[in-house]
């Protein structure tokens, strides 16, 4: 009876509500909480199909999700607001602004290398879409076109529809977030301008039509180019230099005239004559 006495009185007790590391549970609870609310007012919502494709711990898509930002949806379920997909038809344009105001955007969050694995009658929904050429910033894609991860295709999405500032809001939580939207700035800019998806694949295509071009000049560059041609900057500098000592040579001139130095262009030579002590003509140069 004494053994169940005091398990009973041992049943009595509160229970400690810290962890094995020392915390309090529910402190850390309510912190995770609080911290999930804050990062989750976003301002419209956010989708993704995760199929498992990348690294956990460096797939921003899960960051999104742990972050409380994004929702997973299954295989099976369709969403209403733009979907960023590689099976899209049209390319993101800012006509489709309204659509991202008032349902959001999702993407499909698999690696590049799998798509044939990816169930793409069983995802997406009425407004897929491809996105036009823009270069990645990811530490694990970064210089390559096309070669999106998953919070930079979102930031995309809601660059091009003319919310900059959404795209900053994703983008902050990765170190190197800010970054895509620097390297791409040109790009957005020129998407911005258009109304619809043609139009945006149109402005794509001339871009790379120019950006060819420019490489192909560069490429062509010879040699005997750049020995005809110079450095430039180089050739102003050497071209100062000579009229600089030019000057210099001016001045010693006028210097040494200043001091009465023989200078045979100002020297005017006569001659008088003058008589010796027997009365014979003498000439006497004066200078």
């Amino acid at each position: 009876m004494a053994k169940g006495k005091n398990k009973n009185h041992d049943d009595d007790r509160p229970r400690s509500s810290k962890g094995s590391n020392g915390h309090s549970k529910g402190s850390r609870k309510g912190h995770n909480e609080v911290k999930r609310r804050e990062t989750a007012n976003f301002p419209v919502k956010l989708a993704m199909w995760d199929f498992d494709h990348c690294d956990p711990k460096r797939c921003s898509g899960k960051k999104l999700e742990r972050l409380g930002l994004i929702k997973n949806l299954r295989v099976g379920v369709k969403f209403n607001g733009i979907v960023v997909s590689p099976n899209g038809s049209g390319a993101v344009c800012p006509d489709d602004r309204e659509v991202v105001e008032a349902y959001g955007a999702a993407v499909v969050e698999c690696s590049w290398a799998r798509l044939d694995e990816i169930p793409f009658g069983k995802i997406g929904g009425r407004h897929e879409r491809l996105l036009p050429f823009l270069i990645a910033a990811n530490p694990v894609n970064y210089g390559r076109p096309w070669r999106l991860n998953c919070v930079e295709a979102l930031a995309a999405c809601f660059a091009i529809v003319g919310h900059i500032d959404w795209a900053k809001q994703l983008l902050e939580h990765f170190s190197w977030g800010l970054t895509f939207l620097d390297i791409n700035e040109e790009l957005f800019e020129l998407y911005q301008e258009c109304t619809d998806s043609e139009s945006v694949k149109k402005a794509e295509e001339e871009y790379l039509i120019e950006a060819e071009k420019q490489k192909s000049a560069k490429k062509d560059l010879t040699l005997d180019d750049i020995l005809e041609f110079g450095n430039q900057n180089r050739r102003t500098l050497e071209e100062k230099d000579k009229d600089d000592a030019d000057d210099d040579y001016q001045d010693d001139k006028e210097e040494d005239n200043e001091e009465g130095d023989f200078d045979a262009e100002q020297t005017h030579l006569t001659i008088e004559k003058k008589l010796d002590a027997l009365g014979n003509e003498i000439e006497d140069l004066v200078i």
